[in-house]
């Protein structure tokens, strides 16, 4: 047998049985994996060792503030590290209320989800209690907090206006008041007022005509004719009687309607002594309806004299996580209606409870729901509006909260919990509407998810809040071309959105190319949102409806490429065979096939209402454009001097721009705020 000679300056060849030294790469690529996973999880806790440490740093820094915080009556804010407000709250005491929020562990209750965002506060220091519950509701209204209980900001009521012309006018009027005219009112509602304006063309008789068409008659109205008016617009109507109707009108306004039903029996019978049995027969008429009318009322006169005859109820209640506070007037001791309100933030501002003694409770023990929903409605409500002297309430408040109303309005406000008589039939009455309107707001809101609900499924959509889920729909309206106009209307929390519904004036394009105006309206609306919303700074629609079918899906999917945004969000709504509501078809953009609801699918209802509603907008301001042009409104507007809120004082008296083109120098100026040059100036360019 022979043998390979070796050659001793090389290595021995390796045994294929052995255990090699070097490894394999599967094993360095393990390593690999290794490293950069322990190098992730050491990143990862270094992540959030600083977001402790930092945390840590914001508490510390916090509760140094708190430490030095006055004993002392103020106001404090809460901010998150987005410098959101979360809470406003006022204090006797300013550091101890502020401290009780850090002094224990509140869990994962909401103050303590409230109390963990805390980045930082704010406080003022005021004089007394009373200042420091007027500056948190004005910085409540002002700065909208996450954690407090929220009133819409309707300060809008109608008011019922007496003229100060020598032959005076009644109309109904909402906006600021004017020391030339007389007012009666709060109304709750604007058929209260119109209510009223019959109640005093029947028995008073007085005139509803503008003064434009007052001054320019020849002869009396039709009004006249059915004794509705007295005719004052005419020699043989201007007597010293329209001024005695007046006078019993203002007298029946403020609640005299004893006076004046005193008054006018006392006028009839000197007209029948001296047989003059027409006149006496037209004021037993008066007197007549008058008496239907106090009859039809549910205030009992006797017992609403002296502060009883302007009073306010209040009544809360809560069901359903939702609260409703329901407001009745009584005016001149007239039972005017009531008008309900819902608070947004109950759940969360509820949560924490203020009791007497100044300190801070959770979850119900203290000061009760009810009582906490009713002063927030009483503080923002009455912050700016005229309050009566007397408020009949369901449930006993703060004593502090009738102080501020009073040293806000200048004279006592009471308030009263337990009433009696007449007082405690007004507050029975309040009850039972707030119980209705509440009723009546689950019933929808109940309606109103589900078809939500029905429109996410059936379009099978990945939407985990509800609430947030978010529709805008694109319209296209114009009259053969012209004055063409774009809708874009909002749908989110389960209703319309009408505070963010936009028009788009739309040019550029061929008159009636619906196409064109429509991609010029997407592309108008997104592009820069597209941007926003990849920089984190705006949020897309969950869904994009457009009235159309194929030929608008198509036209908005082009838009949606060019701005790379993701198609599936597209939704045409294609009129079904014949146009016949309730067979509408859902088309898409992204290829997937047309869906038919069902004539009574719920979710085809919502669909439909987003559509009709982006419809009725649209036209609403194609219509508007349209009479602008042709009306000659633009001539108005070109007028040096003449802004948007002496264009509407001024198209708001005449009655529109041909009005105001009828009107002389001298009546023009006397428009407030309209001086004798511009009035010149605004006939010239009329003329």
């Amino acid at each position: 047998m022979s043998t390979i000679p070796t050659d001793p300056d090389l290595p021995a060849p390796a045994s294929p049985s052995s255990d090699s030294s070097e490894p394999t790469q599967r094993e360095r690529q393990a390593d690999t994996w290794n490293e950069q996973g322990q190098a992730i999880e050491a990143a990862e806790g270094q992540r959030v060792r600083d977001m402790e440490r930092a945390a840590r740093e914001v508490r510390d820094r916090v509760l140094a503030e708190v430490a030095a915080l006055p004993a002392l009556p103020g106001v404090y804010r809460y901010f998150d590290a987005q410098d959101h407000v979360l809470y406003v709250g006022k204090a006797k005491n300013l550091k101890r209320r502020v401290s009780s929020y850090f002094q224990k562990d509140h869990g994962g209750t909401r103050i303590g989800m409230m109390v963990a965002r805390i980045a930082r506060l704010e406080t003022t220091v005021v004089r007394t209690e009373a200042e420091a519950l007027l500056l948190e509701n004005n910085l409540i209204k002002a700065l909208n907090p996450r954690f407090n209980i929220l009133f819409r900001d309707d300060k809008s009521y109608p008011y019922l206006r007496l003229s100060g012309h020598q032959w005076p006018r009644i109309s109904y009027y909402r906006g600021s008041v004017d020391r030339r005219h007389r007012y009666f009112g709060p109304f709750p509602s604007a058929w209260a007022v119109k209510e009223s304006i019959q109640l005093l063309q029947k028995v008073f008789r007085l005139r509803t005509c503008e003064d434009t068409v007052f001054n320019n008659r020849s002869r009396p109205c039709l009004l006249y004719q059915i004794h509705r008016c007295s005719g004052p617009c005419v020699p043989e109507g201007q007597t010293q009687d329209y001024a005695r109707n007046v006078s019993h009108a203002e007298r029946f306004l403020l609640g005299e309607t004893q006076e004046v039903m005193d008054g006018l029996q006392a006028q009839m019978m000197a007209h029948a002594e001296r047989m003059q049995y027409e006149q006496a027969a037209e004021l037993r008429n008066q007197i007549s309806a008058l008496s239907k009318v106090l009859q039809q009322q549910a205030v009992d006169e006797n017992s609403a004299t002296g502060r009883d005859r302007d009073v306010d109820i209040l009544v809360v209640r809560l069901q359903g996580g939702r609260a409703c506070v329901n407001l009745a007037m009584v005016r001149g001791g007239r039972h005017l209606g009531d008008r309900a309100y819902f608070p947004k933030h109950v759940e969360e501002a509820t949560a924490v409870s203020l009791l007497e003694d100044d300190d801070i409770v959770l979850d119900g023990e203290g000061a009760s729901a009810e009582r906490q929903v009713l002063e927030a409605f009483i503080a923002q409500h009455y912050l700016e509006a005229p309050v009566p002297s007397l408020l009949v309430l369901s449930h006993a408040v703060d004593p502090a909260l009738a102080e501020a109303l009073s040293l806000q309005a200048g004279y006592r406000v009471n308030t009263q919990a337990q009433p009696r008589g007449q007082r405690r039939i007004w507050q029975e009455m309040c009850a039972k509407g707030a119980e209705l309107a509440l009723a009546r707001l689950l019933s929808e809101e109940g309606s109103q998810q589900a078809r939500t609900r029905a429109l996410v499924d059936a379009l099978d959509l990945s939407i985990t809040e509800l609430d947030k889920f978010r529709i805008e729909c694109f319209d296209i309206s114009h009259t053969a071309g012209e004055a063409t106009q774009a809708s874009c209307v909002v749908f989110e929390g389960h209703q319309m959105q009408s505070g963010q519904y936009r028009r788009f004036n739309i040019d550029g394009i061929t008159p009636g190319d619906d196409y064109a105006a429509m991609r010029q309206v997407l592309t108008r609306r997104y592009s820069r949102m597209a941007e926003a919303a990849q920089n984190g700074t705006a949020r897309l629609p969950d869904l994009v409806l457009v009235d159309g079918g194929k030929g608008q899906v198509s036209m908005a999917r082009e838009v949606f490429e060019e701005l790379g945004l993701d198609l599936s969000l597209i939704v045409g709504v294609e009129k079904g065979e014949g146009r016949k509501v309730g067979l509408e078809e859902l088309v898409f953009a992204d290829g997937r096939e047309k869906v038919y609801l069902g004539r009574d699918s719920a979710a085809l209802m919502l669909v439909a209402q987003i559509r009709d509603e982006a419809h009725r907008f649209a036209i609403t301001g194609m219509r508007a454009k349209r009479a602008s042009v042709r009306t000659g409104a633009s001539r108005l507007e070109d007028v040096p001097g003449v802004g948007p809120k002496k264009r509407a004082q001024l198209l708001q008296r005449f009655g529109g721009v041909r009005g105001v083109a009828g009107a002389s120098i001298e009546e023009l100026a006397s428009v407030k705020g309209v001086s004798r040059e511009l009035a010149e100036e605004i006939y010239r360019a009329l003329h």
